[in-house]
């Protein structure tokens, strides 16, 4: 069963006043593009009557969440993240500005709605993951839960208020004024970002191709086994979820029988809702495991359906409404920080991406089911069916708990430098062939192996291929443990991706290594055969930093 957390000594994320003024330009960014958001979902039910194509809008949105998240968390984890959200913002204040203008020209078609809505989708995806990634590198790690809860928070404020604003600024003036007001608001964040000078980043190894990135950022995930299963209860969770936003419009016209200010109203009641779970996360994080956050989100959203496609009464709806903003926030922000908490810096827009995808995957999926649905049995049927996939999401729990993430030091380990090498080589050279004996007792063979098995999760997490582990037949006591990388570049990347808390793993198998010397380590390149032998002898640029810890130096 979970254990609950003890309680953490509170870090306000204000205290940093460049994560202050990016919040504060995020709202307003946050009021244009929920004000957009009603215009063209409300817009689209003036073009046409299919129930689908109204769920299609929230779907163009999240879609490109799911389909270039991993792309954007690689730019974002090799560029400077600032650089990628201002190209972001820039392609979206575009963008926004030519939907505004074929809104007032009347050249929106449903398709070319979506075809514009989904542009946008693309640059939000673009930006969260370097934005997201960037929220730990302003404030410190005690204060990071709240700085998450905080973003969720301004998201919902704007969304308590926006949607409202959008819904009158509809009524009044069209759909195209409130795609202007979307434009306009990208420039308060625009001028924030251009005015951030983030510090250099580390050298390292140089930048990682995007490709071998993307593949990186799936292999750490892949190795991590709570990362997993987030990343699982996200897309389930955000599928099931997304019928309360995607069918809003529906639930405003046909289950309360109103207009674009309706459908505001019932969109603001959903943001205070919100911003009441943002505000109660910090609060429950304290006492509640992570597993329980979640399925009490899970269980508000399931109470928020039931309630909306049952209450038959506006008040009623608007209580069901802030009910299941509440869950939704409450679970997202939880799996968010789950995430965030337990990936190093090297590959946390990577996670945050992967998550992204999940969740904006289950919720595109899931905006299109649940559009289908209702567009043959009926909204307040949907409506029932997500509450029971919400309740199913709960009990997935007690079969797939979500661990707590504890204190470990993902920071850097530090000291690694790359050894001196007596043949010449370069940073595309490869592949590199990695050897490490070791000496242990038969005795503590089972300890050594067990221990091994948890090396071996560090190494492909950090991008070693090929991983064995050998014994020696005519010396029990010889093990070897074997590796490679694609180039001595990934090498380096793959020892300098050590962190503080994978110091545990090697010092107990130093304990366990009963030779007189540390672990020999046996670097090699790997040469086919029929290979010009005079290739050693190129004028290529030799890496020959002294080596400090040969144990480490693996």
């Amino acid at each position: 069963m979970p254990q609950t957390p003890s309680p953490q000594p509170a870090v306000s994320p204000f205290a940093s006043p460049l994560f202050k003024r990016v919040w504060l330009a995020s709202i307003l960014s946050n009021f244009g593009g929920l004000i957009q958001s009603v215009g063209a979902a409300w817009l689209m039910t003036a073009l046409t009557s299919s129930s689908q194509m109204v769920a299609l809008v929230q779907a163009s949105t999240a879609l490109p969440l799911m389909l270039l998240s991993l792309l954007s968390g690689a730019m974002a984890d090799n560029l400077e993240r600032r650089t990628v959200m201002l190209a972001a913002q820039f392609f979206m204040l575009v963008t926004s500005l030519l939907l505004t203008w074929c809104a007032w020209a009347g050249w929106l078609t449903p398709w070319i709605l979506l075809a514009f809505t989904f542009a946008i989708g693309c640059g939000t995806a673009i930006h969260a993951p370097a934005w997201q990634a960037s929220v730990a590198d302003m404030v410190p790690r005690a204060a990071l839960p709240r700085a998450v809860a905080y973003n969720s928070m301004g998201f919902n404020i704007a969304r308590s208020v926006g949607p409202a604003l959008g819904g009158f600024i509809v009524a009044a003036a069209g759909a195209g004024c409130a795609f202007m007001v979307n434009t306009v608001s990208y420039v308060a964040l625009i001028l924030v970002l251009l005015r951030w000078r983030p510090a250099p980043r580390s050298g390292g190894a140089g930048r990682e191709p995007l490709a071998r990135a993307m593949a990186a950022g799936i292999r750490y995930a892949a190795m991590s086994p709570n990362m997993r299963l987030v990343l699982l209860r996200a897309a389930l969770f955000g599928g099931v979820g997304s019928i309360m936003l995607a069918l809003m419009p529906l639930i405003a016209r046909d289950l309360v029988v109103g207009g674009p200010t309706i459908f505001g109203l019932l969109l603001g009641a959903f943001g205070v809702g919100a911003v009441a779970g943002a505000l109660s996360t910090g609060r429950l994080s304290a006492r509640l495991s992570t597993e329980a956050m979640v399925r009490t989100g899970a269980a508000l959203m399931a109470v928020g359906c039931a309630g909306v496609a049952l209450g038959g009464y506006m008040i009623v709806c608007v209580m069901a409404v802030a009910a299941a903003g509440a869950g939704w926030v409450m679970s997202l922000s939880t799996f968010n920080v789950t995430i965030q908490l337990s990936t190093p810096r090297w590959v946390a827009a990577r996670a945050l991406a992967l998550y992204q995808m999940s969740a904006f995957g289950g919720m595109a999926a899931g905006s299109w089911l649940f559009g289908l649905l209702a567009e043959h049995e009926g909204v307040a049927t949907a409506l029932l069916a997500a509450a029971a996939g919400q309740v199913a999401v709960l009990l997935l729990g007690v079969i797939l708990p979500i661990v707590d993430v504890g204190d470990d030091n993902l920071d850097p380990l530090g000291s690694w430098r790359e050894p001196e090498v007596a043949v010449p080589i370069e940073p595309r050279s490869g592949p590199i062939v990695i050897s490490i004996e070791y000496r242990v007792d038969p005795h503590d063979a089972n300890a050594f192996v067990e221990a091994m098995g948890e090396r071996r999760r560090i190494r492909l997490r950090d991008g070693a291929r090929g991983w064995t582990l050998m014994r020696d037949l005519g010396d029990p006591a010889l093990w070897i443990e074997r590796y490679h990388v694609a180039t001595w570049a990934d090498y380096v990347r793959h020892n300098l991706r050590r962190t503080l808390a994978d110091t545990e793993n090697g010092d107990r198998l130093r304990l366990l290594h009963r030779g007189d010397w540390p672990p020999t380590v046996h670097r090699m390149l790997e040469r086919p055969a029929g290979a010009h032998h005079g290739a050693d002898a190129t004028d290529v640029r030799t890496l020959s930093d002294a080596m400090t810890d040969p144990s480490r130096s693996s």
